[in-house]
């Protein structure tokens, strides 16, 4: 029978060589030296450090540009509580970023305010315009050449593009156009445009007409002018009757309500759409091209018409 080993008390460790006792104190040691702090005072005793309040906004990532929305201006009081809803609408699909508004005239804050008030940020200035015409090839490069600290891009304006076609359909559906309307040979709508002098401005609004009558299923959409322009609405609607297009309907190419667009509503012999305004497809628009101008700068032909700018100043 041989003789058991002594039993340790339940707490000791073996200790086979001053290595391993050493290695015990020092580790004993850093464990306490964890709890204290560098002024000497013990700190709690917390498994975990708290948290700062949380942020999806890192302070190393800058933070976007402004978006600064160039509205035209209106004496129309519902026009200014438009354009609020629609950048409203905005702010509610991109959470945290800077809209601001500025108008051309008419109405407060001016464009050249809202820049000022952006000191030495960056922003990227999204025309409420349909075309390129004179608002957007003279007077917002005038601005934004008036506040030279401020870093700035100007996004294309919001036409021709398929969103705003969808804002349209939707408005005409709004009114009461149907999808029995579609293709109809009794069918066809007015394009009822605010008019541009510029042969640019006119293009736009063609192509935005033909993308209509695409999503119309070949209806024709004839576009019309309140000013500066030609067909007037009046010239569009006996054309379209001449056809025996019986059933015209007015579509509001403004983005807003306005002596025109009020204008255009009133001559339609059927039904008319409202102004573009809060439709959920233009705020989608207007941060597509506010994105499209941050990733790409401005498109060609308004890089053509910048400079264009520069050398008539």
């Amino acid at each position: 029978m041989t003789e058991s080993a002594p039993e340790r008390p339940p707490d000791s460790l073996p200790i086979d060589s001053t290595a391993q006792l050493l290695t015990r104190i020092t580790a004993q040691l850093g464990t306490q030296l964890s709890l204290v702090s560098l002024n000497g005072t013990r700190r709690p005793m917390h498994r975990t450090r708290q948290q700062p309040p949380y942020s999806d906004v890192s302070p190393l990532v800058p933070a976007a540009p402004a978006l600064v929305a160039v509205a035209h201006g209106s004496r129309d009081p519902q026009a200014l509580r438009t354009v609020t809803e629609l950048l409203d609408r905005v702010r509610e699909l991109r959470p945290g970023l800077d809209v601001r508004l500025g108008h051309i005239e008419l109405n407060a804050p001016l464009l050249p305010q809202t820049l000022d008030g952006l000191g030495s940020g960056e922003a990227v200035l999204v025309p409420l315009l349909l075309g390129r015409g004179h608002h957007v090839k003279q007077d917002i490069p005038r601005a934004v050449a008036g506040a030279p600290a401020l870093r700035t891009r100007t996004a294309a304006p919001l036409g021709p593009h398929p969103l705003l076609v969808e804002a349209l359909h939707g408005r005409l559906t709004d009114a009461g156009w149907r999808s029995a309307d579609d293709g109809n040979r009794n069918s066809a709508v007015v394009l009822a445009a605010a008019g541009s002098r510029d042969p640019e401005s006119a293009a736009d609004t063609r192509r935005t007409a033909q993308l209509l009558s695409e999503r119309l299923g070949g209806v024709p959409v004839l576009p019309a002018y309140a000013s500066a322009a030609t067909p007037t609405v009046a010239a569009a609607l006996r054309a379209l009757a001449a056809r025996g297009r019986r059933r015209v309907a007015v579509a509001s190419y403004f983005t807003a309500p306005g002596r025109f667009a009020s204008a255009a509503a009133a001559a339609a012999p059927w039904i008319a759409a409202a102004p573009l305004g809060a439709h959920p497809a233009m705020a989608r628009l207007l941060l597509h091209r506010y994105d499209q101008a941050r990733a790409g700068g401005a498109p060609a032909h308004e890089t053509l018409m910048n400079t264009r700018f520069l050398a008539s100043a």
